[in-house]
């Protein structure tokens, strides 16, 4: 059986202040903070669970997610692998904005578009945004055609799945044969992306699945990689009540 445990971040600073934040490199707040620990001790409490291996997007939430949760868990040693392709998607010229303020302005319809449509990206970054990374170290070996300046969850879907299977995959592989398991601290749309695909999820469907900050998802896998369990760790009531949160942030 392989395992895969998918983390979300705690909350940020931006999610705090219900902005959206997709590249833009902010930290976590003191409460999300206390998420990650808190999911940290998940993952001690679990039966059978053997991390051996992290994942972690470039972004400081998540990294910081994932040294806090490890911390709690006594597993700071793991090793780590790191890839811009586990970033949040890249909520292009919408970043840095209110929820609220673009749902007053453009509606409630064009915003749950923008925010949860499998396919419809928000408006491009445009040059001038100070969000752009354009000048940020941690990309500058990309070629720039990779770097987005908007993205639809179809987009993320796109750039995650090849990581996920030319990276994570080999490492679910490899830690089985010992009854290890990997550990995957990312972000909401990247998440999201990954359990589409290990779900078989439709395109329809996906606009309805929240992922909570801060709270354990384990998924054990058949070796096709199709689903043979999934649950989150801890009060399942505790995960949907911090689902049905993260829904009600756009106001």
């Amino acid at each position: 059986m392989l395992d895969l445990i998918l983390l979300r971040h705690g909350q940020s600073t931006w999610n705090a202040e219900n902005l959206f934040t997709g590249w833009v490199d902010v930290d976590l707040t003191a409460a999300g903070e206390a998420e990650a620990t808190a999911g940290g001790v998940l993952l001690a409490e679990e039966p059978g669970l053997d991390l051996r291996i992290l994942h972690t997007s470039v972004l400081t939430r998540a990294i910081r997610t994932a040294e806090l949760a490890l911390a709690a868990a006594g597993r700071s040693w793991l090793p780590v692998r790191r890839d811009w392709r586990l970033n949040e998607r890249h909520y292009g010229d919408l970043q840095g904005k209110n929820k609220k303020q673009i749902k007053d302005e453009f509606g409630d319809e064009q915003l749950q578009l923008w925010r949860r449509s499998y396919d419809t990206p928000p408006p491009a970054l445009t040059p001038d945004n100070p969000t752009s990374v354009t000048n940020d170290p941690r990309y500058r070996d990309l070629d720039p055609a990779d770097i987005p300046t908007t993205e639809c969850l179809a987009d993320v879907v796109r750039r995650v799945l090849p990581y996920w299977e030319s990276e994570i995959v080999p490492d679910l592989r490899n830690t089985a044969e010992r009854g290890g398991a990997v550990l995957v601290a990312a972000h909401g749309n990247s998440i999201r992306a990954l359990r589409k695909h290990l779900e078989g999820i439709s395109d329809a469907d996906i606009t309805e699945l929240e992922i909570p900050t801060g709270i354990p998802f384990r998924v054990l896998l058949n070796d096709d990689l199709s689903v043979h369990s999934s649950t989150f760790l801890g009060d399942l009531e505790v995960a949907k009540a911090a689902a049905d949160a993260v829904a009600r942030q756009a106001g």
